[in-house]
């Protein structure tokens, strides 16, 4: 069997390779657009001895991928003359990806990103030498381009890759490879989303009720605005056409009004925290990890400068100003250690500064074309009065405690009146509280790739490949998942206020840990809020919303 060694990226000069393996019975068949594929294969196939099985389709671009039931010898004749039909464009092999067995498309597209001190003309001039087409200049990533093979190019393309791909100029390139994962589906280990099975045998039922709620609707129509530190948009959980719009980096002081505003998010080193809160929230799903909304848009806004800083105000700015319908902040005022009751940091009061509060006050009034953006704070890690921190506890924006997966409180989780609401993430043992250890590691979700995040490429911390983390948690996580709820609950009812948002939410809460939840008679918990979200409830509760 014919084998590539395929390299996807590249990290400290050392390649990241996965290994493809040239299929004997299943072929890629690409269809001209208007041509039909059931006549074409009755035409192809004359003898009624072999049967054919689509294993999966890429509709929009009329692509197939069939398992020809048969021996080698009669595939080969049977790929012959489905390519010799005047209805197809390319019949060749699929490859199998070695590790999974799972077969992947190769398209006819290259995702090239060369070198930052090349001009415009200089990368064209490669891509011309090359005889490539450009599709797609990646407005996002520097010097990146989507380009196009010569047709019938077939396997070749792996080696063209790696030829662009060794010279000196060049950053990144491979081909553009489609594998078959149902669109937006739930990882087995995202317990957060749906009842699982944990560690082969035990079954967590402590999710929000994402899964169901994905029967209504996946987000779709609406934009997720994630401000925090620094963002891997190179991930392939964000790399669907039109997922990420208006990127900026506000790590900048002058940047006045936005006139040149670095359109870079992507992190520092040690800048780990937005790239998992952006999969929480709206994570693709194509390929390991499913964010609440996997369908709605990623505004990724960099906003790493110390809490307090001008770029602060203007992240809520630029994201009311560019279409954000809800906006997730996971960060705040420092926490006090939330193990040690007598630590002094319980009792400072972090006031948010007047020109960040108005800027929330702005967004609340003028996003959404006047309905208001919905905005969410992470409650906080510290086990201390939320009231002391003047972000979460701000009337305008819906804060968010962590449960764990045993539906209680997390342990670490701040509390108080202003508490919105909970959803669930990752938890510590507090055996001297009482407190039982959680079954699972934590929350999984997109995680910078390749060992330069929370994952060292492990299955304990992540996948091996580095590019997903299972030990994300905190309110850091459970922020942007409620946050992915409320772009649920718009992309089935877009008139909703900002406030009735908030109002859907709390009346579709799971009033859950009833014993110890200490709920008043407005159904409010100090510990939980009005509740752990119920995602399929609030989706529902949105649809008969009346005003």
């Amino acid at each position: 069997m014919k084998q590539f060694d395929v390299t996807y990226d590249v990290l400290d000069n050392k390649r990241k390779t996965f290994s493809l393996i040239k299929s004997t019975d299943i072929l890629i068949i690409r269809m001209h657009k208007e041509a039909d594929f059931i006549s074409m294969m009755a035409s192809a196939i004359v003898d009624s001895d072999i049967q054919y099985e689509v294993i999966f389709n890429i509709a929009n671009a009329n692509t197939y991928v069939v398992n020809i039931k048969t021996s080698a010898s009669r595939v080969s004749e049977v790929k012959k003359n489905i390519a010799n039909n005047k209805e197809v464009r390319f019949a060749g092999y699929a490859f199998i990806n070695e590790v999974n067995k799972e077969p992947i498309i190769y398209t006819e597209n290259l995702f090239i990103q060369f070198k930052n001190n090349l001009t415009e003309d200089d990368c064209e001039k490669i891509i011309d030498e090359y005889n490539l087409a450009i599709k797609n200049k990646i407005s996002f990533l520097n010097n990146s381009y989507f380009v196009s093979m010569p047709e019938n190019t077939g396997d070749d393309i792996f080696t063209i890759a790696e030829n662009i791909l060794n010279r000196k100029d060049v950053e990144h390139c491979h081909p553009e490879l489609i594998h078959h994962k149902k669109s937006k589906t739930i990882h087995p280990n995202q317990w957060h989303l749906k009842k699982t099975i944990v560690h082969t045998e035990v079954e967590v039922d402590a999710s929000a009720n994402v899964e169901n709620a994905h029967k209504i609707t996946l987000g779709k129509g609406t934009t997720i605005a994630v401000i925090d530190d620094g963002f891997d948009l190179g991930h392939p959980e964000f790399w669907r056409e039109g997922k990420i719009v208006h990127p900026c980096n506000l790590m900048y002081p002058d940047i006045g009004n936005f006139e040149g505003v670095n359109e870079d998010p992507s992190p520092e080193p040690g800048d780990n925290h937005g790239t998992a809160c952006a999969g929480v929230a709206c994570a693709d799903g194509r390929y390991g990890a499913s964010g609440v909304a996997p369908e709605a848009k990623l505004m990724p806004i960099r906003h790493a400068a110390g809490l307090g800083s001008q770029s602060e105000a203007f992240a809520f700015v630029w994201a009311a100003e560019n279409g954000a319908d809800v906006i997730s902040c996971s960060w705040g005022p420092a926490d006090g250690l939330w193990l040690d009751p007598y630590a002094p940091e319980h009792n400072v009061v972090a006031e948010m500064p007047a020109f960040t509060r108005k800027a929330i006050d702005y967004a609340v009034k003028k996003g959404r074309k006047g309905k208001g953006c919905v905005i969410f704070f992470a409650a906080g890690n510290g086990n201390e009065p939320l009231e002391n921190d003047g972000y979460a506890s701000h009337e305008q924006v819906i804060a968010v405690a962590a449960c764990n997966d045993r539906s209680k409180r997390a342990v670490y989780s701040d509390y108080g009146k202003a508490l919105w609401c909970s959803f669930p993430s990752g938890d510590i043992p507090a055996p001297h509280m009482r407190h039982p250890s959680p079954i699972t590691k934590g929350i999984w979700t997109t995680d910078i790739r390749h060992e330069a995040g929370y994952s060292s490429g492990d299955a304990f911390s992540g996948d091996i490949f580095g590019n997903y983390t299972t030990i994300f948690s905190g309110t850091s996580s459970a922020c942007p998942g409620a946050a992915g709820v409320a772009a649920l609950i718009l992309s089935v009812n877009p008139s909703l206020k900002y406030y009735e948002v908030k109002d859907i939410i709390r009346y579709s809460c799971d009033k859950i840990d009833q014993e110890n939840g200490e709920y008043d008679e407005n159904g409010h918990s100090k510990w939980y809020g009005y509740g752990r979200v119920n995602a399929e409830r609030a989706v529902i509760l949105a649809k008969e919303w009346k005003k």
